[in-house]
């Protein structure tokens, strides 16, 4: 093992050390603020969300419109996260940019903004898989595109139960169901959905929309960064805390 895949390894260590902690009092405190806001929101918000989250979750499994190349079979670990680096980078400047366009834009480009951002974190994890050397013509790493993607935007309880089911990716994905329709996009959408509200309703509010929505964008892109660098990781290391 290499320097670099030394300080690649602590830093998973780290990063597995706070993701697999119980949720605390602050967690279940958010979690409840998160639900009163929710409570707050119109309906036509909560339905257009609910929507594009399905519609998106659908997409990914299918495979539409995100598969653009083959993966990259030779390279370090460093090589590659030199490229996951840039390509992360590429993609928060993208979202930082179409969040401010939508959220200088009123209310109904503000809303326009959850779909579009979630096609960006999507092809941003399909590119990344790719880099990391897996094939996302297989259904089975699709799947694993949508874990990434649950454990980063999920309440503190339900990203401990997602990560101990990534764990051991290789056995648990054979308990998952093969057809399209039987993912459970229901518990999904309401994760994400709770996970970034307050965040987008301030997008939404005049004034302010376009500051709120090009930060929010970038720090959930960054977020999302982090955990499918780390997710990936976990796969080549094979580490369990």
């Amino acid at each position: 093992m290499n320097l670099y895949e030394q300080k690649a390894l602590a830093e998973l260590k780290e990063w597995q050390r706070k993701v697999s902690q119980k949720p605390s009092i602050i967690d279940k405190m958010t979690k409840g603020i998160q639900r009163k806001t929710n409570s707050l929101i119109p309906d036509k918000v909560h339905n257009i969300m609910t929507e594009a989250i399905k519609n998106m979750s659908k997409a990914v499994l299918w495979g539409s419109g995100f598969i653009t190349g083959s993966p990259i079979i030779k390279g370090s670990l460093e090589e590659r996260e030199k490229h996951v680096t840039d390509k992360l980078n590429f993609y928060k400047k993208t979202a930082a940019l179409e969040g401010a366009g939508t959220g200088a834009g009123g209310f109904l480009l503000g809303l326009a903004d959850f779909p579009l951002l979630l096609s960006i974190k999507m092809k941003f994890l399909f590119d990344i898989a790719s880099l990391y050397g897996y094939d996302v013509r297989d259904y089975r790493e699709r799947l694993y595109i949508l874990y990434i993607f649950q454990l980063a935007f999920s309440s503190k309880q339900r990203q401990v139960e997602i990560y101990n089911q990534m764990l051991n990716w290789d056995n648990y994905v054979h308990s998952l169901p093969m057809d399209v329709d039987d993912f459970d996009w229901r518990t999904f959408q309401q994760e994400y959905r709770d996970y970034i509200d307050l965040a987008k309703m301030l997008q939404l509010v005049p004034g302010i929309g376009a500051a709120v929505g090009a930060y929010a964008n970038y720090k959930l892109l960054d977020k999302l960064g982090e955990t499918a660098v780390n997710a990936y990781r976990m796969r080549r290391f094979k580490l369990k805390v």
